[in-house]
């Protein structure tokens, strides 16, 4: 069991500095659905709550694993975490706002020495409100490295080392399973995912734009081979990114730009589906014109040559920034279901904002009803919470098939 945390222990406290700054980007502080309560245990009456009950029935937790969960913290705990000075300098008030509400999401306390180890023990606290078997895959996430294949700590927006998230997951092997990230233009690429891989890893993190890596570039080549000797996926984030800066190229999100990989034979699993912003249609050329993402990303999704090897987690799809229309086609495409991946981006359910279950309603995608409830969940338990929404939601009849939940056999191919 989790530590639970006290009444004292359950906020971020943001500041004078950090309230400016909210109130600058018009985020009003005072209402209470912009800070995240963090509270504990769920109230007994919406634990039992059929709606929950609903969302477990016809999955096994034990093969429940969700692919794409951040670890996240100040370095303050020996973790070896670092984050760029303009996310700590209110001189850079959008960065260092979004270090706070990250902090506040993941429900780690600004106290030093302290802020480390709360965030992990909240992932304990909420692993305990999930069914027994159920696991967080908890990402690495390496330097930015310029094309020589030197890192860039100063160009980092945020830096998890290996590491420490191997050390938490063998800490608590019955609730977290852990994700490396690695560079691929570092020399010692390939050895330092055979490390990874024999320490447990179950995939690889990437987040292209931010950490200054070209999928489509020949120096990605000897990692990719490596990647399919050892039959070990690759996340990577495609589509547009708005969350993490770095020393990437925006374009090098573009979900066309991962051919290479899977090309290589490589199991690509695509974060967010793609779902959001604008690429260049790398097949009309460099100069092509920019269509949606996710148009790109369902050309690949239609070629017949990667169905055994391009997925999509299905992390983020609920945000506000989703063009509904997009999610719509996501839970009604069932030919995709077998190739789609559970994963909430925690800690990003967790910021109140950024998913509205009330405008889903609105828009027939959750039953009017779901609404209080869900909120009450978010407000406790946001993995949870994402878990509930995405088994109730609906577009025109469907929803996701159960297997898109049960994610333990794409990452452990004992279990498949």
């Amino acid at each position: 069991m989790g530590a639970r945390f006290s009444p004292a222990r359950r906020r971020l406290l943001l500041g004078g500095l950090g309230a400016t700054a909210v109130a600058a980007v018009g985020w009003p502080l005072a209402k209470p659905w912009i800070i995240n309560p963090c509270g504990a245990a769920l109230p007994p009456r919406v634990a039992d709550h059929e709606l929950i009950r609903a969302a477990w029935e016809g999955i096994d937790p034990a093969r429940v694993w969700d692919c794409h969960v951040h670890l996240a913290g100040v370095g303050d705990g020996g973790s070896g975490i670092t984050i760029s000075e303009t996310m700590l300098s209110p001189l850079h008030p959008l960065e260092y706002l979004q270090r706070l509400f990250y902090l506040n999401a993941g429900c780690a306390h600004d106290a030093p020495g302290r802020v480390d180890q709360s965030y992990v023990e909240r992932l304990h606290n909420l692993m305990d409100g999930m069914a027994p078997g159920a696991k967080l895959m908890l990402f690495a996430f390496d330097h930015a490295h310029d094309d020589t294949g030197t890192a860039r700590p100063e160009a980092s927006a945020f830096h998890v080392p290996n590491a420490y998230a191997q050390r938490v997951a063998a800490a608590s092997p019955d609730i977290f399973e852990w994700v490396c990230s690695i560079h691929p233009y570092r020399e010692d690429a390939v050895e330092a995912l055979e490390t990874a891989v024999a320490g447990g890893a179950r995939a690889v993190k990437w987040l292209p734009p931010a950490m200054g890596i070209d999928p489509a570039s020949p120096q990605c080549d000897r990692f990719y081979a490596a990647l399919a000797r050892l039959d070990v996926p690759l996340i990577s984030h495609a589509g547009e990114e708005r969350a993490v800066h770095g020393i990437g190229r925006p374009e090098w999100g573009n979900p066309l730009r991962l051919r290479r990989a899977l090309e290589a034979g490589v199991r690509v699993v695509m974060a967010h589906c793609a779902s959001v912003g604008e690429d260049v249609d790398l097949d009309r050329g460099e100069n092509g014109p920019k269509v949606p993402s996710f148009v790109l990303f369902k050309r690949l999704m239609a070629a017949p040559e990667y169905a055994d090897r391009l997925f999509a987690d299905i992390s983020a799809i609920t945000l506000r920034n989703r063009d509904l229309a997009v999610v719509r086609e996501i839970v009604e495409g069932e030919a995709w279901h077998a190739r789609l991946l559970f994963g909430t981006d925690y800690p990003l359910p967790g910021i109140l904002p950024l998913i509205s279950p009330a405008q889903l309603a609105a828009e027939d995608m959750l039953a009017p009803e779901a609404v209080p409830v869900l909120e009450t969940i978010r407000e406790h338990n946001p993995i949870l919470f994402d878990l509930v929404l995405k088994r109730h939601l609906r577009s025109r009849g469907k929803r996701f098939a159960p297997g898109v939940f049960e994610t333990r056999g794409f990452f452990d191919r004992s279990a498949a």
